[in-house]
C-alpha cells in the first residue's frame, strides 16, 4: 500500500511549549523542520495555569529571550496582567509573572510557527520511532528497564505516524508533554484523553520502550474553572497588576506593550472546606490507589495539602481570568481529583464562591515520561544518536521549564547536524543550566519544578541581567541577529562605561553635597568619596545622586555621539533598566565578587573531563552505590559527578586520583 514518505532535517514530536521552541530554533538555524501535533488546538496550549513566569520561572523566560527563544516575545503580545514578584526582597529573587490570554497566546504562537521559514506544522500522531543499530547489525533490545542505558548503540532515522506515513530525519526531538498514554481522572471517572479532552498519544511509548528507552509514570493536576458571572467578588480581595510594566523580552520596553490590565482575586479555604475534604478523602483516586503516577511535591492537590498540613487553618486561592474574551476563571490553589459532587461542595465553601458554577471540572492527569539521566547534558539520548528529548517527557513540570529545554534541544539538534559541539549552559551561566543539569544528573522521582533555591549562584543569575549573561551566546549560536546584537552591545558598553566613571568620580564634602545628603537622610561626608561609594549606601541610588552628579549629562552626551538613531532610541527606551543595572552592580559589588570567586572554584571542577569510555569497575576504593550511580549517569565532568545523589566527596576524590 502506498504511503506518504517525506524527508526533513529535524522532526519535532509535540507542539507544546517545548516543541514550539525546539522547532523554531532548528528552523531559524536553517534546517528543514517539521513539527507534529495531535491537534492544532494544542499548539502552545496552556492546559493548566493561565500565566507565564513566576518565582524562578521568570528567570527562565528572560534567559530564553536572551538566547533567541520565543516565549518572552509571545507573552509580551498576549498578557492581560503583569506583576514583578518578591520585590520586598533582594534583586536575586525578583521574578516577573504575567497572566496570559490563553486563546490569544496559542493563536499568536501558531501564527509565528506558520510564518517561520523552513518550518512545517502538521496535525498527525507520531506512533513510532525509526531507529537502527549504528553498526548496521541486528539488535535484540529485550525488556527495557527504567534506567536502562546499556543497549546496542543506535541512531534515529525518522518517525512513522498512525497513518503509516514515513518521515525521514537526521534528528528527532521528543516533546510529548503529558500526552503519552494519558488518562484524566476525577473520582471514579477516568477518561483516556490528554489535557482539555484532547486526544492522547497512545502508541509512541511502546516504540520508545522497544528502542531501549525506559518509561515511567508521573501525574499532575489542574483545578476547576469557574463561571465569572457566578462569583461574588465583594467577598474577595482584588489583586491588580503593577503600574510599571516590565516586559519579558529585552527587545521590548514598557511603552511598546503597555495596556489596560485585568484584575485577579484572592480568597481562602476554611475549616468547612477542610472538613469536607477529610470526610471524602476515601473517594479521592489519590488515596484509593486508582492513581499510580507520582505527583509534583511543590504543586500538590488541595486534598494533599489538607491531609499533609493539618495545622493550617486556611490556604490561599487566587481566582484568575483565563482571557480577555471569556468568563472562565482559573481557581489557582485548588487542583484536585475529587469526585464531581465533592468538587461542587468544596468550591461552595469558599468565600465569594458560594453560588459558583463550575465550567470545567478539576482533574488529575497521568502520563508516560522518561528518566532524564539517560540523556546527555545536550538533551540527546546517550544510547540513540540524533534523538533528543525536552519538556515534561523528561520529568519536569511547568511551561517555562519545558520551553527552556525545548530551546536547548532545538539548538543542539541543529549543532548535531552542523557537526559542532553542543551548547551546554553551566550552572553558573543561568537557571537553564541549573534546570538541565539537575534533570540529567540527579534522578528525579517526581515532577521537577524550578526554584530560586536550586541555583547556587542566584545573585549572579538575576532575571534583570539575563541579556548581559546570555545574548553573546545567542549571537554565537545564530539565533540573535547582528542588528539585535549591536543594540545589546551598546547597552552593555553604556553600563560598563558609566560604572567606570562613577567609580572614578570623586565628590568633595562641599555645601551642595552635604545639603543633598542631609535631605536624603544620609550621613554627611567628612572627606571626599566617589559617587559609587554614595550609591552603595542603602538610602541612596544611582538615580537619586543625579542631583550632585555634575558630569552625568556630558558623559551621556559623549556616549551618544557614537550611536546611530536606532541605537539612541534603544538606549532611551531602556534607560530605566540600564539605571537599575548600574545600581545593582554597584550596590552588590562585594557580594557579586564573592560569588564570582565561588564560580571560579566551580569551573575548575567542571573543566576536568571524564573519558567517555571510563570503566568505573577499575576505580579503586569507590563505594558500591557510587559505582552504580556513576555507571548510570555517566557524568561528563568531575563537577557533574560531584552532584550525583549517592556520590560522596570521598568518591569524587578517588575518581580524581584515578584520572590523574
Amino acid at each position: 500500500m502506498a504511503v506518504v514518505e517525506e524527508s526533513y532535517d529535524v522532526v519535532v514530536v509535540g507542539a507544546g511549549h517545548a516543541g514550539c521552541e525546539a522547532a523554531l530554533a532548528a528552523a531559524r538555524l536553517g534546517f528543514e523542520t517539521i513539527l507534529f501535533t495531535v491537534s492544532m488546538d494544542s499548539v502552545a496550549l496552556m492546559p493548566c495555569n493561565p500565566n507565564i513566569g513566576g518565582s524562578s520561572k521568570g528567570h527562565l523566560v528572560r534567559e530564553m529571550d536572551a538566547l533567541g527563544g520565543e516565549m518572552g516575545r509571545n507573552i509580551d503580545k498576549t498578557y492581560i496582567q503583569s506583576k514583578m514578584l518578591n520585590v520586598s526582597k533582594g534583586p536575586a529573587v525578583h521574578s516577573l509573572r504575567a497572566q496570559a490570554d490563553k486563546v490569544e497566546y496559542t493563536k499568536q504562537m501558531r501564527l509565528t510557527l506558520q510564518n517561520t521559514e523552513h518550518l512545517t506544522l502538521r496535525q498527525q500522531e507520531v506512533s513510532e520511532l525509526i531507529v537502527e543499530p549504528v553498526g548496521g547489525e541486528a539488535a535484540d533490545f529485550g525488556d527495557a528497564s527504567d534506567n536502562n542505558i546499556h543497549q546496542i548503540p543506535q541512531k534515529v532515522t525518522g518517525v512513522k505516524t498512525v497513518s503509516g506515513a514515513i518521515y525521514h530525519a537526521k534528528a528527532v526531538i521528543l516533546c510529548t508533554g503529558v500526552y503519552l498514554k494519558a488518562r484524566c481522572i476525577y473520582g471514579d471517572t477516568i477518561q483516556y484523553t490528554g489535557p482539555n479532552g484532547l486526544m492522547a498519544a497512545n502508541h509512541l511509548s511502546d516504540s520508545m520502550a522497544e528502542a531501549g528507552i525506559g518509561i515511567r509514570r508521573f501525574k499532575t493536576g489542574t483545578p476547576p474553572r469557574i463561571d465569572k458571572n457566578s462569583v461574588d467578588f465583594s467577598k474577595m480581595a482584588e489583586q491588580k497588576g503593577d503600574e510599571r510594566i516590565v516586559p519579558f523580552s529585552f527587545m521590548n520596553c514598557e511603552e511598546d506593550i503597555k495596556r489596560e490590565q485585568i484584575s485577579c482575586w484572592l480568597t481562602y479555604t476554611n475549616e468547612e472546606t477542610h472538613s469536607l475534604i477529610r470526610e471524602n478523602i476515601d473517594r479521592s483516586p489519590l488515596y484509593s490507589g486508582v492513581i499510580k503516577g507520582t505527583g509534583p511535591r511543590y504543586c500538590p492537590s488541595i486534598e494533599d495539602k489538607i491531609m499533609k498540613f493539618p495545622d493550617k487553618d486556611r490556604h490561599q486561592l487566587f481566582l484568575e481570568p483565563e482571557g480577555e474574551f471569556t468568563n472562565e476563571m482559573y481557581l489557582d490553589g485548588m487542583p484536585s481529583s475529587m469526585p464531581e459532587d465533592v468538587q461542587y461542595k468544596m468550591v461552595h465553601t469558599v468565600p465569594g464562591l458560594e453560588n459558583a458554577k463550575i465550567v470545567r471540572n478539576a482533574y488529575a492527569i497521568e502520563y508516560d515520561c522518561i528518566n532524564a539521566v539517560t540523556l546527555k547534558p545536550s538533551l540527546e539520548f546517550k544510547a540513540v544518536s540524533g534523538l533528543f528529548s525536552a519538556g515534561q517527557i523528561n520529568g519536569s513540570s511547568g511551561y517555562e521549564e519545558a520551553a527552556a529545554q525545548g530551546l536547548m534541544a532545538g539548538i543542539n539538534a541543529a549543532r548535531f547536524l552542523q557537526g559542532k559541539e553542543p551548547v551546554v549552559l553551566k550552572r553558573s551561566d543561568g537557571y537553564i543550566g541549573v534546570l538541565i543539569d539537575d534533570l540529567v544528573t540527579k534522578e528525579t522521582f517526581e515532577p521537577y519544578r524550578m526554584m530560586t533555591s536550586r541555583a547556587e549562584y542566584r545573585l549572579l543569575l538575576r532575571q534583570d541581567n539575563a541579556d548581559l549573561r546570555l545574548t553573546e551566546i545567542g549571537h554565537e549560536i545564530g539565533l540573535i541577529d547582528d542588528e539585535r546584537y549591536s543594540l545589546f552591545d551598546k547597552k552593555r558598553k553604556y553600563i560598563e562605561k558609566e560604572i567606570e566613571r562613577l567609580e572614578g568620580t570623586v565628590i568633595g564634602a562641599g555645601r551642595k553635597s552635604q545639603e543633598f545628603l542631609k535631605k536624603c537622610g544620609s550621613s554627611e561626608l567628612k572627606t571626599g568619596t566617589t559617587l559609587a561609594e554614595l550609591i552603595r549606601r542603602p538610602e541612596l541610588s544611582y538615580e537619586m545622586i543625579e542631583e550632585i552628579d555634575e558630569e552625568r549629562a556630558s558623559a551621556t552626551q559623549h556616549f551618544e555621539e557614537g550611536l546611530d538613531e536606532a541605537e539612541k532610541e534603544y538606549i532611551r527606551k531602556h534607560l530605566r533598566e540600564i539605571k537599575e543595572q548600574i545600581d545593582i552592580s554597584i550596590k552588590y559589588e562585594g557580594y557579586i565578587r564573592r560569588q564570582q570567586d565561588q564560580v571560579h572554584h566551580f569551573l575548575k571542577m567542571e573543566g576536568k573531563r571524564i573519558p567517555k569510555d571510563i570503566d568505573y569497575g577499575e576505580v579503586k576504593n569507590l563505594r558500591k552505590e557510587a559505582r552504580q550511580k556513576l555507571e548510570l549517569v555517566r557524568p561528563e565532568t568531575l563537577g557533574q559527578a560531584s552532584r550525583i545523589s549517592g556520590v560522596s566527596p570521598a568518591d569524587v576524590s578517588m575518581l580524581m586520583i584515578h584520572l590523574k
